[in-house]
């Protein structure tokens, strides 16, 4: 004969009587195949007198009618420990603002430029200054590192890229071809090509070797504020005041994707994450946003910080943090994952215009407009750095 037991949700499921069992937070619903004769109920015991006083004045709660049944014990989720960055060094040498800072591939070095038309090159663990690099005839807005950490490109607002030897401090190669400003430049992973673009409202792609341009792409129709490659080389990244983000085939040239926000905010920075997969833009209404540019939409958004005015850059530090400057002089650190802010930097006198993560330590660069003019080193106080 067939024994069905509901539940206390109405729904039923099918087992043995052998299998029976209850959940701690309901019983399983039981079906059982028995023989006659039926098995006699069990005795039901006595409604005790305080419930029964309850049931009388109709207050009673399903907890009270039943037997207890403890709570399974809460699950403890592990968090990554908190940043605790710390300042360990004040650099000064620039006499205008510092528009932009890199760490060198190998981490040994550190490069700034700024308005004062010059680029500096720093021990980055010391903040000894190691050189100073001359001939832009105007202000220096971006830099840019190749892989093998000799070479460093800048763009300027001479309308120029330019090639420097950071063994020699010598000025190697002048690119022109950019009738504006050129606001910023990155080099590809072989190094082998560089993509700049500029208030001409173009993206253009060098040959570095020759020195030649290969490409002019009529990108954006307003200023183009970054360029990046992705981690292969056969993507180039665009953004630009015009609040688009676009995606190009380095080969081709063809525009293959064009990302926007609802509400078209100023994109004053884009690059592909680590490993590619994702974007990280920074947009003039003060936030950071993850992108799948595969799916095109934003995953995940960080804000806290001032960003209304200024092209201000974002980075990840090691797939744990989101780090940025900020308008109100701080450095902002969000957990990648759960976009709460980890930690607030505090020592600037002014606009934080750039930051840079060390490639292999949890150390920040800083930089800040000309009511300031340092640039700052933070180190995580819990890095280890053995090996």
């Amino acid at each position: 004969m067939l024994f069905t037991v509901e539940d206390g949700r109405g729904g039923r499921r099918r087992k043995t009587l052998k299998s029976r069992a209850c959940s701690t937070r309901s019983c399983q619903l039981l079906t059982m195949d028995v023989d006659e004769p039926h098995p006699q109920p069990e005795t039901v015991p006595p409604i005790s007198d305080d419930i029964a006083a309850k049931i009388e004045q109709q207050d009673i709660k399903l907890e009270d009618a039943a037997p207890a049944v403890p709570e399974p014990a809460p699950v403890t989720v592990l968090q990554p420990q908190a940043p605790n960055y710390e300042l360990h060094l004040t650099l000064s040498g620039h006499t205008m603002s510092v528009s932009s800072v890199k760490f060198s591939p190998d981490g040994k070095t550190l490069a700034s430029s700024g308005a004062d038309k010059v680029i500096k090159l720093w021990n980055a663990y010391t903040g000894d200054i190691l050189k100073t690099l001359s001939g832009h005839t105007e202000g220096v807005n971006d830099i840019a590192w190749a892989f093998d950490s000799e070479r460093l490109a800048s763009a300027s607002d001479d309308k120029t890229v330019r090639l420097w030897d950071t063994d020699t401090g010598e000025n190697v190669m002048v690119l022109t071809g950019h009738t504006n400003f050129v606001f910023c430049v990155n080099f590809n992973t072989n190094s082998n090509l560089l993509v700049s673009g500029g208030f001409d409202e173009t993206v253009r792609l060098w040959d570095v070797a020759r020195g030649k341009s290969m490409m002019v792409l009529p990108a954006h129709s307003d200023p183009v504020t970054a360029v990046n490659f992705n981690k292969d080389g056969t993507l180039i990244v665009s953004c630009s005041m015009d609040g688009l983000i676009r995606i190009w085939d380095a080969a081709s040239g063809k525009c293959l994707k064009t990302l926007v926000d609802d509400d078209n905010p100023i994109c004053g920075f884009v690059t592909f994450t680590p490993n590619s997969k994702f974007l990280l833009a920074s947009t003039q209404d003060s936030t950071v946003r993850l992108w799948n540019y595969h799916t095109s939409r934003s995953v995940k958004t960080y804000t806290g910080h001032t960003n209304r005015t200024y092209c201000i850059p974002s980075s990840i530090i090691h797939d744990k943090y989101v780090v940025s400057g900020s308008e109100d002089g701080k450095i902002y650190l969000w957990n990648l994952q759960s976009r709460t802010i980890a930690q607030v930097l505090e020592g600037h006198k002014d606009v934080v215009l750039a930051v840079a993560v060390h490639p292999t330590y949890d150390i920040i660069a800083s930089a800040a407009m000309e009511k300031d003019m340092t640039i700052k080193i933070w180190m995580d106080s819990t890095m280890d750095t053995a090996g």
